[in-house]
């Protein structure tokens, strides 16, 4: 690129710089990249930089090594025309903040651009320079700066993310933000003297890095594309290191730290005038070639005899010495000191595969992040503990240091022994973190039994392809096969060894307890051993029905125990959906078995859970026993109940309360992302309870169950768009849950799932999905009600003194067209109706016919006028959700109620429900967000699922797909995204009533022997 010289003096003119930017903004790209994992010092996630063209004959941009990413990332790159190609990253130094990406040049094909320069030679205080990139998102942006300093010491952005080190950065006040990083810092001839890497985000500071390393890295590059013949092959940079970090100190700090007179004459007679300090060790790596031999505070005078006092120099030296051995002269406190050191290659340090297990990312602890947390490098890191390992307790950035009782000190040592593990498999876990280094933590980790997440895979860089290459982890014939039973697992084997040879502490337990509880109520002593303490996980790979949270925990009761079968009841705000892990803990036993869900009830809030009596041992099997239920009589207002439930050290507590509402209206608004919500319920309030995080039971003073003390969640809106979760307790009628537990011990018709090896019907549910608001007979008065309806009313139930009032009905309900919103319910069947128990056994006398369609006949009360209708009612399983498939990063689903009940489905199709959106995936590369239905793909209907994956499976890797979506808002949108088969399959988990598992198939995905 030429351009001619300024005219006149030598200060460019306003028409050199137009010049300059001409021929520079052409050679200025776009970078959207998407990090498909979480990696080393990066997380999962879509961003977007700049890169400009530095070679057009071989296709190759620089960028930041941020931008490039060290794991696996897929990027395109936007020239200013609007022309879109792949690129794919070649190599990502290091340690300092640069990257390359390659693309095919004939891909550019209606643009004219030229390669911008590069001239690190020419940066120098007070030049004025022009940073042309796409700053805060927008695709060209031109800001101006001079330079004012090129010693400026490395920035610093994050404790536990990459910091470069090692180098000096060039400072302007140029004032760039998010999304020039990698944007050419050019001079007026066109030529590219720094490259923007970061700012300082509370001043207008912006960071360059200076581009003499740069330089040396494409010219190796380009001489390693030269030598091959069709296609790019992995080009190896040399590049070695002591793993130790310097910094430059000036004289006067030398000084200070012991720098003999003599010394730093002879480094400033050997340095140019220019000069102002040396280089001190800042800090070193443990296990590393520098450890033991340099500390902090040395000061580096001579390098195989040649006196350093620059970064570039040293840097240079070490690169070149790779495998060989460097002697370093240095001063500590006053004492010259030399030393042999090996240098190591850099990139032997650097990982480049990773191991993904149950949504984990497991790699060798990288330089970068040996170096912020002070450990030796190669140990096993965790860069996101998916669900396995969260489950656990497991943070990210944690080192694992022993599994199943085994010593782990590489990725290898890990996969060895978790091929030995069968699923369910509960062992312990030994980690440190560098928030708290000096005290490892033990945790127990449990196997997945469903098959929540794909099996454990190994990623290996591949630089010659730009992807990584997938291969399977573990042996084929490791790990328990499939037919694991719902509840026989090696977990409970495992506790029930434990608490075999704890028989003798247990008793001791118990003989504490008795002690203790001479003091407590009769009814806590009678419902203790019936309590059961949840915790429940939720895979992030499957969070489905809208559910908030990964871990919820609350107090359950045992409503049935038998030899072959044991239920506990408790809300459905600590088990929400189906799709979840659910391990208890008893309160008479010291052990903790899992759980299966295999009751949600469609409306109210309460779920059913199972468990496996025998895995509780023979002994303890008879100290668990189920509560009394007592429905009937219903409770009064002031009447003495006993609130008892667990603590989370498994401890009963309880008070005697009185009953302040037993009838009390509940009223829960929508959430800002549709999830369950209890509606149509009547709950119970107490004078005194424990506050909104305790559960339990309401009891009489015999310990005979009355009613279940659970949980609520409702959004409190903070603002404009600010929402907080909130938690409440009240008591909910044990009535149903006596019924439905009634229907399944005998056995009543419906569909069959597997409890414990054995196969049970399970109840259906007849619901009507409308949603009431009750309204007080005095304002139905205002409405228009006539005198005779509001005594009918009066005289049926003299203490609510209400009416139902239609709020909405549930979309696609047999309601829907029949019901309208303020209509008032008055009578069902010429019964008058004043509370939701009436509507309840209504629907449930309809259960005697074998009639599925039959039909309530509704007296209701509409704009003035009285009037009879025929409604439908709806059936309903206990199952929840029990198919989703995930396609391009994004989880759908059939729309659950609190979808349907905001009133709305798309008419083009409803069966695509869009519940969630993986951080990474193109669905978030390309904003196909949560809480809308996919509607059409590439102009064919997704009426349903089916349809969906029929579609869908047609579609090949790197293949552009126009997608059109209908928002919760009704707001249609038609995107375009690109689908990535190599990192994002497409799958489908479904639940098996024949074996009571959860099971995962491959839809789409690329052919044995591609990368993944």
């Amino acid at each position: 690129m030429e351009i001619d010289p300024p005219s006149g003096d030598n200060h460019a003119t306003a028409e050199d710089w137009r010049k300059a930017l001409h021929k520079v903004v052409p050679a200025v790209v776009v970078l959207r990249t998407t990090g498909c994992r979480a990696f080393d010092t990066e997380s999962a996630g879509a961003s977007h930089a700049t890169g400009f063209v530095v070679d057009k004959r071989r296709g190759i941009i620089v960028t930041n090594r941020h931008v490039v990413k060290p794991g696996p990332v897929t990027a395109e790159a936007m020239f200013v025309n609007r022309e879109e190609i792949p690129v794919y990253p070649i190599y990502r130094d290091p340690v300092h903040d640069f990257g390359f990406f390659r693309y095919d040049r004939t891909a550019v094909k209606f643009l004219s651009y030229e390669e911008i320069p590069l001239a690190p030679e020419a940066a120098s205080v007070g030049l004025e320079i022009r940073v042309v990139g796409n700053d805060s998102g927008e695709k060209i942006s031109i800001l101006t700066g001079t330079l004012a300093r090129l010693d400026r010491d490395a920035p610093q952005y994050r404790k536990d993310g990459y910091n470069d080190f090692n180098t000096f950065y060039i400072q302007a006040a140029s004032g760039t933000k998010g999304g020039s990083s990698g944007s050419p810092v050019i001079d007026w001839q066109g030529r590219a003297v720094a490259l923007n890497a970061g700012c300082n985000s509370s001043s207008s500071s912006a960071f360059y890095f200076p581009l003499k390393r740069v330089v040396r890295a494409l010219n190796l590059l380009q001489k390693g594309r030269d030598s091959s013949q069709d296609k790019w092959q992995a080009v190896t940079v040399p590049r070695g290191t002591i793993q130790a970090t310097f910094v430059h100190k000036g004289f006067d700090e030398t000084r200070r730290l012991g720098l003999q007179s003599e010394t730093e004459q002879l480094v400033r007679h050997a340095s140019p005038l220019t000069e102002t300090g040396m280089l001190v060790v800042d800090s070193v790596v443990p296990g590393g070639p520098a450890c033991k031999h340099l500390e902090p505070g040395d000061v580096l005078v001579r390098m195989n005899g040649e006196v350093i006092t620059q970064f570039l120099k040293m840097e240079t030296l070490l690169d070149d010495s790779v495998g060989q051995n460097v002697e370093l002269e240095f001063e500590r406190g006053g004492t010259s000191l030399t030393v042999q050191l090996v240098v190591e290659d850099l990139h032997s340090i650097t990982p480049n595969y990773f191991l993904e297990v149950s949504g984990a990312i497991i790699h060798p602890l990288s330089y970068q992040q040996a170096r912020n947390f002070r450990f030796n490098c190669g140990l096993v890191y965790v860069a996101e503990p998916g669900y396995m390992l969260y489950r656990a307790g497991v943070p990210r950035h944690a080192i694992i240091k022993r599994l199943a009782n085994e010593d782990i000190s590489n990725v290898e040592d890990f996969i060895n022994v978790l091929s030995k593990l069968s699923k369910g498999a509960r062992v312990p876990l030994e980690y440190i973190n560098y928030k708290d280094r000096h005290r490892r933590k033990s945790v127990l980790v449990t196997v997945d039994r469903h098959e929540w997440y794909a099996s454990p895979n190994i990623y290996t860089r591949d630089d010659t392809s730009g992807i990584w290459i997938r291969k399977t982890a573990l042996p084929s014939n490791s790990q328990v096969p499939n037919g694991v039973t719902s509840m026989d697992t090696s977990s409970s084997a495992h506790v029930q060894e434990e608490s075999t040879n704890k028989d003798s502490s247990a008793d001791m337990e118990d003989r504490d307890t008795s002690v203790d509880s001479v003091n407590a109520s009769v009814a806590e002593r009678v419902i203790e051993p019936t309590l059961v303490m949840f915790s429940v996980y939720v895979p992030s790979s499957c969070m489905v029905d809208g559910v908030y949270a990964q871990h919820f925990f609350g107090t359950g009761v045992i409503i049935y125990h038998s030899e072959e079968m044991g239920l506990v009841a408790v809300d459905k705000n600590t088990v929400a959906v189906s799709v979840c892990d659910v391990m208890l803990s008893f309160a008479d036993i010291p052990i903790e078995i899992p759980g299966e869900v295999v009751f949600l009830h469609p409306v109210h809030n309460y779920a059913i859970i199972a468990y496996d009596p025998s895995a509780l041992g023979p002994a303890d099997k008879s100290v668990v026993q189920a509560a009394q239920l007592l429905p009937e009589p219903a409770l009064r207002r002031g009447e003495s109940v006993y609130l008892v439930g667990l603590n989370r050290s498994l401890q009963a507590t309880s008070r005697k309360s009185v009953v302040t509402n037993p009838y009390a209206p509940l009223k829960i608004s929508s959430a800002d992302s549709p999830r369950y919500r209890a509606t149509n319920m009547e709950v119970i309030e107490l004078d005194t309870d424990f506050g909104s995080n305790f559960s339990g039971v309401l009891t009489d003073e015999h310990g005979r169950v009355k009613a279940i003390w659970g949980s609520f969640s409702t959004q409190i809106k903070y603002g404009a768009n600010s929402f907080e979760d909130h938690h409440f307790a009240k008591g909910i009628h044990i009535h149903s849950i006596s019924q439905v537990l009634d229907k399944i011990i005998s056995g009543v018709k419906g569909p069959s799932l597997l409890i414990n090896g054995v196969k049970r019907p399970m109840p259906l549910v007849r619901v009507l999905e409308v949603e009431f608001n009750r309204t007080l007979l005095s304002k139905a008065r205002s409405f228009g009600l006539n005198n005779n309806w509001i005594q009918a009313l009066v005289k049926k139930d003299p203490v609510r003194r209400q009416v139902l009032r239609v709020k909405g009905c549930l979309a696609g309900s047999k309601a829907e067209n029949l019901l309208e919103q303020g209509d008032m319910v008055l009578a069902i069947n010429k019964k008058p109706v004043t509370c939701f128990t009436d509507i309840e056994d209504a629907c449930h006398a309809l259960d005697m016919y074998d009639d599925m369609d039959a039909k309530l006949e509704f007296t209701i009360f509409r704009q003035g006028r009285e009037m009879d209708v025929q409604v439908g009612t709806d059936i309903r399983d206990g199952n929840g959700t029990t198919r989703v498939i995930n396609w391009c990063g994004c989880l759908v689903q059939d729309p659950h109620p609190e979808v349907r009940a905001l009133g709305f489905l798309p008419q083009e199709g409803h069966g695509v429900y869009v519940t969630r959106c993986s951080s990474g995936s193109p669905v978030h590369r390309y904003g196909l967000y949560a809480q809308q239905w996919i509607v059409e793909v590439n102009g064919k209907p997704t009426p349903d699922l089916d349809a969906f994956v029929n579609v869908t499976k047609e579609i090949e890797d790197e293949e552009f797909v126009r997608v059109r979506t209908v928002h919760l808002n009704g707001k249609p949108r038609v995107l375009t995204l690109k689908q990535d088969l190599h990192y994002w399959p497409t799958w489908e988990l479904r639940f098996d009533p024949e074996t009571a598992m959860w099971h995962r198939k491959i839809i789409k995905s690329l052919e044995a022997g591609d990368s993944i």
